[in-house]
């Protein structure tokens, strides 16, 4: 992969002896603020993977009536 413009500008400057950019930086920069709202698929699957629940397997479209009389 190729080399950006602003990167070898920045190297150049540090081999000159000047301040390097990247110092000056906010350290909030390199941070990774996204959050996640919703659980994944794959969050669901794992955390149902060992309760036995798979609503899948109920339905069959069968159903039970119990009336009871007096």
């Amino acid at each position: 992969m190729s080399k950006s413009k602003a990167l070898k500008h920045r190297k150049k400057l540090v081999r000159e002896g000047r301040l390097n950019p990247e110092i000056n930086r906010s350290p909030y920069a390199q941070l990774n603020l996204r959050t996640r709202k919703t659980k994944t698929k794959k969050d669901h699957v794992y955390r149902m993977k060992h309760k036995n629940r798979n609503p899948k397997q109920w339905e069959n479209g069968s159903f039970y009536y119990l009336l009871k009389t007096a």
